[in-house]
C-alpha cells in the first residue's frame, strides 16, 4: 500500500482508524494502530464520562481527559496519532484548544462544519487539521472559507459515505440512494478540491470512510481517488480495542439484518446494532428526566427520547440494556477476536493481491 502524506507527515501504510466514542478507541487502540503505521485516532467524545471522578464537573473532566488520552498514547507509541472532535460538542473549542497544546498530529473534525478550525492554532503549532466531510460541495466550502479567512487550506479530507457507523451526514432518505455512495462522492470530492491544489501547490488527500472493510475494498476505493482509508468497525474486535469484552461480542454476534438506521437524539440517523433498548426507544418506553451534561449542542433534552452519552457510556462497559453499540455497515462480518497487527497484514496482502493481479 502506498504511503499518505498528511501536511508534513507520512503515513507508510495509509489506514486511518476512525474515531470511535464514547471510550471505544482511546490510548489503547489509537497506539496500536499507529504502531503498525497507521494513524491512530482518539475520540474525544464522552471522555467527560469516562473521567468524571477527576474533576469537579463533565466539562472539565473532558478536557483533563483528552490529556490524560494524548499523554498514555504518546507513551504507547512514537508513531503518528490524532483526535476526532465533533463540531457538535458544547466544548468543541475548549477539546481543540487542549489537542493542539498537546502538540496531537492530526485534528479530525466533522458532524458539523468545521468553518473556523484554523483560527485556533498558534505560530508554534505543529497539528494538522483534516475536516470530515460528506459532498464536493462541503469540501469546496471549507476550502474557500479557510483560504480566504485564514490563508490555510485543509491538510486532507476524510470523505464518510453512508455505510459508516455511528452519526451520518445524510439525510435519511439518501443513506441508500446510488448517488450518495461512497464511490459517487469520492471521485466529487478530488475534482472539488483540485483546483485548490493546483492554485496553491499543495496536496490535499482524500481519504475513503464508511463501509470500508478489506484490503481489496481498499484497493477499489482508492482507484477512484482516494490516497488513504479510514475504518472504525473493523478494529472494534481486536484485543487493543478501548471497548468491554461485551461489546465487542455484540459485534461478533450480529447479523447482516440486525444494522439498522437510527434517528439519533442529536438530530442525526445513525447506524446501530439492533437491541432491546432500542426496540424500547422505538416502543416510546424511555424518556429521560434531565440532561445531565449538555454535552451535544443539537440534543434536545425536550425531545430526546433519551440521554445519549449515557447510553453509549452504558455500552462501552458493557451494559446492553441502558445502551446499544453504533457500528458500520459491515460489522456484521466479525467473527472473532484478533489483533491489530493481524488486521494490516491482512489488510496489506489483500490490497497487494488485488494489485497484482490482472484485470478480468
Amino acid at each position: 500500500m502506498r504511503e499518505l502524506r498528511i501536511g508534513g507527515l507520512t503515513i507508510s501504510v495509509p489506514i486511518i482508524q476512525g474515531g470511535m466514542g464514547v471510550g471505544i478507541s482511546m490510548s489503547g487502540l489509537a497506539a496500536a494502530v499507529a504502531n503498525e503505521g497507521g494513524v491512530g485516532v482518539i475520540s474525544s467524545a464522552g471522555l467527560g464520562l469516562v473521567y468524571r471522578k477527576s474533576a469537579a464537573d463533565y466539562l472539565a473532566a473532558s478536557i483533563y481527559g483528552l490529556k490524560e488520552e494524548i499523554r498514555k498514547t504518546k507513551e504507547k507509541t512514537a508513531g503518528i496519532f490524532g483526535v476526532n472532535i465533533m463540531v457538535a460538542l458544547s466544548n468543541f473549542e475548549d477539546m481543540i484548544r487542549t489537542a493542539i497544546a498537546e502538540k496531537v498530529d492530526i485534528i479530525f473534525s466533522g458532524a458539523g462544519l468545521p468553518l473556523d478550525l484554523p483560527r485556533f492554532l498558534q505560530q508554534d503549532s505543529t497539528t494538522k487539521l483534516v475536516p470530515i466531510v460528506s459532498s464536493g460541495k462541503a469540501a469546496r466550502i471549507l476550502c474557500e472559507r479557510w483560504m480566504s479567512k485564514f490563508g490555510y487550506l485543509p491538510d486532507a479530507f476524510v470523505v464518510e459515505g453512508p455505510k459508516a457507523g455511528g452519526h451520518l451526514g445524510f439525510k435519511r432518505e439518501n443513506i441508500d440512494d446510488p448517488h450518495y455512495t461512497l464511490e459517487v462522492l469520492i471521485p466529487e470530492v478530488v475534482e472539488a478540491v483540485k483546483p485548490f491544489e493546483d492554485q496553491y501547490k499543495k496536496e490535499i488527500p482524500v481519504i475513503a470512510a464508511g463501509g470500508i472493510y478489506t484490503g481489496e475494498d481498499a484497493f477499489d476505493i482508492m482507484e477512484k481517488g482516494a490516497k488513504g482509508v479510514q475504518l472504525g468497525s473493523r478494529f472494534v474486535t481486536t484485543k487493543e480495542c478501548d471497548a468491554s469484552d461485551s461489546f465487542k461480542q455484540v459485534y461478533i454476534d450480529a447479523k447482516e439484518n440486525d444494522m439498522e438506521i437510527i434517528q439519533s437524539p442529536v438530530g442525526m440517523p445513525g447506524r446501530a446494532i439492533k437491541n432491546g433498548f432500542l426496540d424500547k426507544v422505538r416502543l416510546g418506553l424511555k424518556i429521560p428526566i434531565r440532561c445531565p451534561f449538555k454535552c451535544i449542542k443539537t440534543c434536545d433534552i425536550s425531545k430526546s427520547p433519551y440521554c445519549i452519552i449515557n447510553a453509549l457510556y452504558s455500552a462501552y462497559k458493557g451494559n446492553m440494556n441502558d445502551g446499544y453499540v453504533f457500528a458500520g455497515s459491515n460489522a456484521f462480518r466479525a467473527t472473532k477476536i484478533t489483533t491489530v497487527k493481524e488486521i494490516f497484514k491482512e489488510m496489506i496482502a489483500d490490497f497487494t493481491k488485488k494489485e497484482v493481479s490482472p484485470p478480468m
